[in-house]
């Protein structure tokens, strides 16, 4: 008999579910372990960058910045994206660890609102129970 609780491997595409409507309603907040690229506008819209800090000043320094409060992890400047810093668990700055809710979620990152329609597998989400670490932490 089938367990009826699916296991997901964020890393693994072939454990994610075809997203439908109300998925989320029940979700561990999966796709919240994921690094996520933004771009300024995000920023500027999470409140991690002024609007005239954005006009006037170089992104490659505004990423510096960034980095070293550890809002971001890096910065490509070719593609102009930043990645977002993470807890050391893997979950987004943003995520409730309690809920598992996003706490900016009317500020949330395009990257965010577009899930997902966008990401590693268009059209599916790592919907389910988190695969746990096999080899457990040492003291």
């Amino acid at each position: 008999m089938r367990s009826s609780i699916h296991i997901v491997d964020v890393d693994r595409l072939e454990t994610w579910t075809r997203y439908r409507q109300g998925l989320c309603d029940s979700c561990a907040a999966n796709c919240c372990t994921m690094p996520v690229e933004i771009r300024l506008a995000d920023l500027v819209r999470l409140g991690l960058v002024d609007p005239f800090e954005a006009e006037h000043e170089e992104p490659r320094l505004i990423a510096r910045r960034l980095v070293k409060s550890r809002q971001v992890e890096r910065y490509n400047h070719k593609d102009g994206l930043f990645t977002m810093a993470r807890r050391a668990n893997g979950d987004c700055q943003f995520l409730d660890a309690q809920t598992r809710r996003c706490t900016v979620y009317e500020q949330r990152p395009n990257t965010c609102r577009k899930h997902p329609q966008v990401g590693p597998k268009p059209g599916y989400c790592p919907y389910g129970a988190r695969v746990k670490s096999l080899t457990p932490l040492q003291p």
